[in-house]
């Protein structure tokens, strides 16, 4: 599946004294939308970190439409865009319940062994799972 959506709610400590999300809190639903993608792939981070992959964020860019709000039900999609020696990249959309486009975004992650802290291809595990999409 190269799409997956995964909802959520706006709670108050993530809107700054405007009533809006602040910026920042993006980031963190790319990190849930990108997490439960992976997750409805059969890969957990969780496993990954037990067999010593890391996959840490290298670059993030987002593009702002309009404010989410408190208490908005948001809908994040995570699309991914491709794989390739070492990284993977993944674009999102964030729309509210009315079905506005509020953000979108991109992420780039290297696979990265944890005890050499060097970049590494993907286990054969998760290669498996992404050839497919």
């Amino acid at each position: 599946m190269k799409k997956f959506d995964v909802s959520l709610r706006v709670r108050y400590a993530e809107t700054d004294q405007m009533g809006v999300v602040y910026h920042g809190n993006y980031a963190q639903y790319f990190e849930i939308g990108r997490v439960e993608w992976l997750r409805n792939q059969g890969v957990s981070y969780k496993w990954m970190e037990e067999n010593g992959i890391m996959l840490p964020v290298v670059s993030l860019s987002m593009d702002y439409k309009k404010p989410a709000r408190y208490d908005d039900l948001l809908t994040i999609t995570t699309i991914f865009k491709k794989q390739s020696s070492v990284k993977i990249e993944f674009d999102y959309e964030i729309h509210n319940e009315k079905g506005e486009l509020l953000t979108t975004g991109y992420s780039m992650l290297v696979f990265v062994d944890m005890k050499t802290g060097r970049p590494v291809a993907p286990p054969d595990y998760i290669l498996d799972k992404l050839k497919n999409i």
